[in-house]
């Protein structure tokens, strides 16, 4: 396998990198799938505009939406790189995955009024998929919308909404047929978040931020004409979505490169119990180059995947197992350092003893959610066995 960008693509990521350095809103305080503060939407819009404007966002859409010219995958993959090198913001909220929905599936009345707001900034989506009882198991969901004339009624609960709090519209699923199997009776739609009885209640996390929500659904009227899709076929429709949005699938090796030099910086400042920088320890420095090798491993195994995307040749164990092993490098990455700082490592944002704010203790608190979020890890080795090696199916 080889990925050896071009030079006009070289030139493209020199291109993007000078303009996010320019205009972008500057480095993200948290790490992960994190909500930004209540003060920060409004910049937030600007900046997601800015990036569509430029061609840096929806790039590879259809050119009679905005799509540009000549965008392959691979300059949707560089953008995705430089916004993670950069630490700063991308796209907050769903966006890109409603997008995916619409363009496959929605109506060209839908296309034409929500399309250019997600490109303006001006209307935020927050993904209503995940409910109490079925998060990895998404096609359990219990939520229920009844036909009532020309609007569906809504009745149910979601949590784990990312951006819930800021949302405009929701990208939703719910049940319209309990008769059938579980994935054939689902239906998508685009929910007003402001439309009576949508109950948005935040979530405070042991991070002590609140990125996730949960939205409760009482009697919740929702115009016939705002199904995507056909009725009964959102599984289809969500999972059409998802593939819609892979380009940052080389953004967690950046991730992890540019936390290994923050790891080796940390080293340099801690000290041992003799007084020496950590960094002099060899067992430390041991550790260290395991995990620099781990990053690159992750960084190939990236690569691999964006070679597969780019020439149409994936596999089901593709984004799985790229997710399982960064989620797992990253967690202990980040138990590491937290240990590396003693006593200090119980410093967190606000203390004036913490290392770098806590930075470093709020990517630890963060990390065990990446081993969950987006399908668990033990969820995904099966999803492994099952669909890319043939192995023997659980008993359901």
């Amino acid at each position: 396998m080889r990925f050896d960008y071009s030079q006009e693509l070289e030139d493209y990521r020199s291109a993007v990198r000078s303009f996010i350095a320019q205009y972008g809103p500057g480095p993200r305080k948290h790490v992960g799938v994190r909500a930004p503060d209540p003060g920060q939407v409004p910049v937030l819009r600007a900046w997601v505009a800015r990036l569509y404007g430029a061609g840096y966002l929806g790039q590879t859409w259809p050119e009679q939406y905005g799509g540009r010219p000549g965008a392959t995958i691979e300059h949707a993959f560089i953008v995705a790189e430089e916004i993670a090198r950069a630490r700063t913001w991308g796209e907050i909220g769903a966006g890109a995955l409603a997008a995916g929905a619409l363009l496959t599936f929605g109506s060209e009345q839908q296309r034409q009024r929500y399309l250019p707001r997600i490109r303006s900034g001006e209307e935020l989506w927050c993904q209503l998929f995940s409910e109490p009882g079925a998060g990895s198991d998404l096609a359990s969901l219990k939520t229920r919308a009844v036909r009532d004339g020309d609007h569906y009624v809504v009745n149910g609960q979601k949590v784990w909404t990312t951006n819930g709090h800021h949302a405009d519209l929701g990208y939703l699923l719910a049940r319209t047929n309990p008769d059938v199997a579980k994935q054939a009776g689902i239906t998508a739609f685009a929910v007003d978040m402001r439309t009576p009885g949508v109950d948005v209640r935040p979530l405070r996390e042991i991070t002590g931020t609140s990125d996730f929500n949960e939205v409760f659904l009482d009697n919740v009227r929702i115009p016939a004409d705002q199904v995507i899709g056909e009725v009964d076929n959102g599984w289809r429709v969500a999972n059409a979505s998802l593939g819609h949005e892979r380009s940052s699938v080389g953004a967690r090796a950046v991730e992890l490169y540019a936390q290994l030099d923050d790891l080796v910086a940390l080293a340099r400042r801690t000290t041992t119990g003799d007084g020496r920088p950590a960094i002099d320890d060899g067992a430390t420095r041991q550790r260290i180059g395991q995990f620099a090798a781990l990053a690159h491993v992750t960084d190939v195994m990236s690569k691999s995947v964006q070679s597969r995307i780019a020439n149409g040749t994936e596999d089901a164990a593709d984004s799985p197992l790229t997710k399982v092993f960064y989620s797992d490098v990253n967690l202990a990455m980040t138990e590491f350092a937290v240990a590396l700082q003693g006593v200090g490592g119980l410093a967190v944002e606000g203390d004036q003893h913490a290392y770098a704010d806590g930075w470093w203790q709020d990517a630890f608190l963060y990390a065990r959610a990446f081993t969950i979020a987006g399908g668990a890890n033990e969820v995904l080795k099966t999803v492994v066995a099952e669909r890319a090696l043939g192995l023997p199916r659980d008993k359901r």
